[in-house]
């Protein structure tokens, strides 16, 4: 049975790690069944490239919005990136969002790629636009590069949002001005969130755009106590100690947190010498051992407990100004009771919400 759709929800496809990409298959038609308004796909250089899973996710759905989040402008020349969007746009009918973000300095330096800066995400932003509405780029030399000619096809018109990731207050008001959607961070206090909506709100005002015209995503770590202890584990603690091994210092800024409580977290015996990310390799026992050490209420900033208290935790996102809400780390089947249970207490408004993650009206 198909479930009445949900467009200011959404979910990650292939949530956490995956080594099998064809479930993604199976996780977007259970999404569109139970009425998920956007499905959302990460990229790892391993089995998750964000173009093909994009392409299948269009091939198996008829409704559900389709974004990246995110993939980077560095990683492909930007004709081929203007191509793989304009085709899975026109494949999946337009409700597909280029998602794009500032990845990570260290894995591009070894990569032999430029770490990327705002300059070169707005060069690389207008190139592609450009290319979207037929034109051709000409003698461009700019931030994101030089080149010479690119053009795709001047009968192009192509209607393509774009959607930034961002955390940081100069990232969030630069998304602002420049993106049509955003999609901010997991692990957001409730205060924080609020202050992102803001800084969002702020940077589009401040670029003569209307405030409302960006559509903002809160990233709501849902881990229902459905879940068995090891799977909690993975998602919840497990998680959050993999962000604070990789960018810790920049999400306890964001959100007010003690560092000093990072540096004991870091000093840590065990964490020091992790052969891994937790969230991927950690053991029952080791998830426990680190749950002990990150404090409760840095975990709060989440949906825990039953049903209705995650469904309860959706609604203080949208009270903190939030457009929509991307339920984290689990699977559309885990999702399922909470769902259930949103749709009880559901706000009004939402129903106009276009199908595309990164428009706000149709």
């Amino acid at each position: 049975m198909q479930s009445a759709d949900l467009p200011e929800l959404g979910c990650y496809g292939l949530a956490g790690h995956s080594a099998s990409p064809r479930d993604l298959l199976g996780e977007v038609a259970e999404a569109e069944r139970l009425g998920l308004g956007a499905v959302f796909l990460s990229e790892r250089f391993t089995t998750k490239e964000a173009a093909a899973l994009s392409g299948a996710a269009a091939a198996v759905s008829e409704r559900i919005g389709i974004a990246t989040a995110a993939t980077n402008h560095n990683t492909r020349h930007p004709l081929l990136t203007a191509t793989f969007a304009t085709t899975v746009h026109r494949l999946s009918g337009g409700r597909f969002a280029l998602g794009l973000g500032r990845g990570f300095d260290m894995l591009f330096d070894v990569m032999g790629l430029p770490r990327v800066t705002a300059a070169q995400l707005e060069d690389a932003i207008g190139v592609l636009r450009r290319l979207w509405r037929g034109e051709a780029v000409v003698g461009h030399d700019g931030p994101a590069g030089k080149f010479p000619y690119l053009s795709q096809d001047p009968s192009f018109d192509e209607d393509i949002p774009v959607i930034l990731t961002a955390m940081g207050e100069r990232t969030l008001e630069f998304a602002g001005r420049v993106a049509d959607g955003v999609v901010l961070h997991t692990f957001f206090t409730d205060g924080t969130l609020a202050k992102a909506v803001a800084a969002v709100r702020r940077g589009a005002d401040q670029a003569g755009r209307d405030p409302a015209s960006v559509r903002v995503w809160s990233v709501l770590a849902t881990v229902g106590e459905h879940l068995d202890e090891e799977a909690r584990l993975r998602k919840l603690v497990g998680r959050l100690a993999t962000y604070l091994q990789g960018y810790g210092d920049l999400l306890v800024r964001v959100n007010g947190w003690d560092p000093a409580v990072l540096d004991r977290f870091r000093a840590d015996e065990l964490v020091a010498g992790y052969p891994g990310a937790f969230d991927v390799i950690g053991t029952t026992r080791d998830l426990r051992h680190v749950a002990d050490l990150i404090p409760r209420e840095w975990l709060a900033a989440s949906a825990t407990g039953s049903p209705e208290r995650c469904a309860a935790r959706v609604l203080d996102q949208f009270d903190a100004g939030a457009d929509g809400v991307i339920l984290h780390g689990a699977t559309p089947a885990e999702l399922a009771p909470v769902l259930e249970a949103y749709r009880r207490v559901r706000p009004d408004g939402f129903d106009g919400l276009p199908r595309n993650p990164g428009r706000v009206r149709r």
